[in-house]
């Protein structure tokens, strides 16, 4: 049995990890045996094996999102990193479709912070929706679609109560990132360590995606510009210094969220407007640009990604795009 493995310090298969989870929406375990098999991951860590079985068994028994245009990304962070910054990564899904790609953005409410994208999203009137209809008007009119989570991922449900109860993180919160349930074939990831910097390169790889993983070395979950930055793509695995991208080091009290979520939404509608802070725009400019070269594979250089989110946010093409967005999902 699967439970004895891991009680034994083995490693499972992918396919016997979507067992336990199906098992899991189908009530077979007792509360006691998911905390005691969530601890053992917490303990031992998760393999690349294991983390693609529960995503497998997340998405199988969830609301799939079938989206009817050819290659879209998705902008997304772990969370966790407990810097309560302002939503950098939904910002940047906005200037990455003014620029002209579409984004199809997988969030939730937070768990950490003041704001979480559902949060900023919901904040501005949008009603979330799992009606593929609606979705594909949204990606294909405004450029975007908004995909939240709990409206997809049944099996999350499940093993919410306990995660709850736990006093500490669980692999689930691993899986955010990888059950967009449009399945992009491209992401530009924000992680909190280097350690799971290397776990979802590998994963990604075995998925065969096109790929961008962030992680600020001060700590952030983003391109923070606080300090260097090492990402990781298909193509190259580098730290670059804010300067690399001719953009001034930013203070950590600049990328705060406030205290409120109308704190947050203020500073979310400054960006779009043009009247916020220079360290907030250039930090949403260099994550969107890092999503630029995702969905360009590579084949443009950083300072032409740059040049284009700077343009899609000082045209006011990204206000556009987020002002379609609502006018279509409120």
């Amino acid at each position: 049995m699967a439970f004895n493995k891991l009680l034994n310090h083995e490693r499972l298969t992918r396919e016997e990890t979507k067992e336990i989870l199906l098992g899991i929406t189908r009530n077979e375990y007792p509360a006691e045996q998911i905390a005691a098999w969530l601890t053992s991951f917490a303990m031992d860590g998760v393999t690349v094996e294991e983390l693609l079985g529960l995503r497998d068994g997340i998405l199988e028994t969830g609301v799939p999102a079938p989206l009817d245009c050819d290659r879209y990304i998705d902008v997304v962070g772990t969370g966790g990193d407990r810097k309560n910054t302002f939503n950098i990564s939904t910002t940047a899904c906005f200037v990455i479709a003014g620029a002209g790609y579409k984004v199809a953005k997988h969030g939730n409410f937070s768990a950490t912070s003041v704001s979480g994208a559902s949060n900023v999203i919901a904040h501005h009137g949008v009603v979330f929706s799992n009606d593929p209809d609606k979705l594909n008007r949204s990606i294909n009119e405004a450029g975007i679609v908004y995909l939240h989570a709990q409206l997809f991922a049944k099996a999350m449900k499940f093993v919410a109560p306990i995660r709850k109860v736990l006093p500490f993180p669980t692999v689930f919160n691993l899986l955010g990132p990888l059950v967009n349930p449009s399945r992009p074939q491209a992401q530009l990831l924000g992680v909190a360590n280097l350690d799971q910097m290397r776990l979802y390169a590998q994963v990604y790889q075995r998925l065969g995606i096109d790929y961008g993983i962030v992680h600020s070395i001060d700590g952030y979950d983003e391109i923070s510009l606080t300090s260097d930055f090492k990402v990781s793509t298909n193509n190259y695995e580098r730290v670059f210094q804010p300067a690399d991208l001719h953009l001034a080091v930013a203070k950590p009290e600049e990328l705060v969220a406030g205290a409120s979520e109308e704190e947050a939404a203020k500073i979310f509608d400054q960006v779009l407007d043009g009247t916020c802070l220079p360290a907030q725009r250039d930090i949403v400019v260099a994550n969107a640009a890092f999503g630029i070269q995702v969905m360009e594979q590579g084949q443009k250089d950083i300072d032409t990604c740059i040049a284009m989110a700077r343009e899609s946010l000082e045209s006011g093409r990204a206000k556009q795009v987020f002002e379609k967005f609502v006018a279509i999902n409120s």
